[in-house]
């Protein structure tokens, strides 16, 4: 039997489903709590450490937060400010230290800058290569994470 005979059978023969309960369903708008899954903030963490400009780890969860703040449509003009969430620093902290435990990133102590290792910067060449959501949204990232590190240098010229 096929799609179309199963139909016709049930309407010939008046089928009905009974529902004891009828739920509406409510689109789920995308708020902080799914932004602050470890391995999306790692994806991240390891994108901004393989960049020419590699981040200072004090100043790491306010980058991450903006980032995710500027690629994300949904966040974009909102008034949550992800660089400032306690939440997003917190898992920050975790997620440089699963990267660091699986040697995809180091930290130079002396200029307290992160640095991907050789391995890090296949993964994350890996996930950026793939035609898929994630290397879009990564690619977004990077970029703004460069825009962000453009609009500082020229701060600092400025000043």
């Amino acid at each position: 039997m096929d799609i179309e005979e199963f139909f016709e059978v049930a309407k010939a023969s008046n089928l009905r489903i009974q529902l004891d309960e009828v739920k509406t369903v409510r689109s789920h708008r995308l708020s902080n709590e799914a932004l602050f899954h470890l391995p999306f903030i790692s994806m991240v963490v390891l994108l901004m450490a393989k960049e020419r400009r590699k981040p200072n780890t004090p100043e790491l969860g306010q980058l991450v937060g903006e980032c995710i703040e500027r690629s994300i449509k949904e966040f974009k003009g909102s008034s949550q400010h992800l660089g400032w969430s306690a939440n997003l620093r917190v898992r920050t902290v975790k997620a440089l230290s699963f990267l660091e435990i699986a040697n995809l990133v180091s930290v130079n102590n002396r200029k307290t800058k992160l640095e991907a290792t050789e391995l890090g910067k296949k993964v994350i060449n890996k996930a950026i290569d793939e035609k898929s959501d994630l290397s879009y949204n990564l690619l977004l990232i990077q970029r703004n994470y460069r825009n962000i590190c453009r609009e500082k240098q020229m701060e600092l010229e400025l000043a």
